[in-house]
């Protein structure tokens, strides 16, 4: 293992601990400050995705964005590729996906101009540090290679990070939601 690798595997594992304290801690209004900003792009496509383990929790928000347009999950369809987004609604069957991940059981494929990324650690600048294995980044390149596509992190504020170990591949956020506020990336 390299110095890099080994600073964003030290990264993730601090990351990790800070998220479950604050998933432990955490309430049901986490996802409000969420809801307010989708609000503001109602009908516009966009996706979420379902919550594992200790990440925070964007369905309520979904739900309500679900009422004005389409929602869409995640599906890993493959290795080493970008995501697709299958239709999602709050009453739709879910079947266990890739890694765990909870999918739709079927629905259309969207392609959504919002997408609602998960993380375990971020900072002020945009950066998003994820699990590994480079699925949003991808996507979010490819997205934004057909329009103008925006990335929205979704954490806890624990999960940010001062000093993240990116690398040129990683794609930037526009815009970072936690349970405590919106914060929009300064610039480098």
């Amino acid at each position: 293992m390299n110095d890099f690798t080994q600073i964003k595997t030290d990264a993730r594992k601090a990351a990790f601990a800070a998220r479950k304290l604050a998933f432990d801690a955490a309430h049901a209004s986490q996802s409000a400050f969420l809801s307010e900003v989708l609000a503001g792009y109602r009908g516009v496509p966009l996706a979420g995705y379902a919550p594992m383990r200790t990440e925070i929790d964007p369905l309520p928000a979904l739900a309500e964005a679900a009422a004005h347009g389409l929602v869409g999950m995640p599906v890993i369809k493959s290795a080493a590729t970008p995501l697709d987004f299958r239709e999602w609604t709050p009453e739709c069957a879910m079947i266990e996906g890739t890694f765990g991940a909870y999918i739709p059981q079927r629905g259309e494929w969207i392609e959504p101009e919002i997408l609602i990324v998960p993380l375990v650690a971020f900072d002020r600048k945009g950066g998003r540090l994820g699990y590994g294995g480079g699925f949003y980044d991808r996507t979010i390149e490819r997205l934004r290679a057909r329009r103008a596509t925006m990335a929205i992190g979704f954490a806890f504020e624990a999960q940010e990070l001062t000093d993240l170990p990116l690398e040129p591949t990683d794609q930037p956020l526009d815009l970072i939601v936690t349970e405590k506020g919106i914060i929009t990336p300064a610039s480098c």
